[in-house]
């Protein structure tokens, strides 16, 4: 893989690496793709393609109607609180202020 390749994904990346850093970064991209390319010899004839590697299928339960937390228990925990909700800090400004 060529430096300025490396020195490309490692910007993409975030990455501040110095010249020797990049080299070894290199040599170890260089690896992983050596080694994906070898998915290119599998045999996938006949294989369909999938999402997701095991079946899977959303379990959901039916609503119930449950009695809510009382109020007081609600609040029991909150560092602020007027008495009836949770009060916290203001941090939209109104329009035209």
């Amino acid at each position: 893989m060529e430096l300025s390749d490396v020195r490309k994904v490692a910007s993409l990346a975030r990455l501040a690496l110095d010249d020797e850093e990049l080299l070894a970064s290199g040599n170890q991209l260089t690896s992983i793709l050596e080694y994906v390319r070898l998915l290119d010899e599998v045999d996938i004839t006949g294989v369909a393609p999938m999402t997701h590697p095991v079946p899977a299928e959303n379990v959901f339960r039916e609503d119930q109607m449950l009695p809510s937390l009382p109020r007081e228990a609600a609040l029991s925990n909150a560092p602020k609180t007027d008495g009836e909700f949770f009060v916290v800090p203001k941090i939209l400004e109104e329009k035209g202020a």
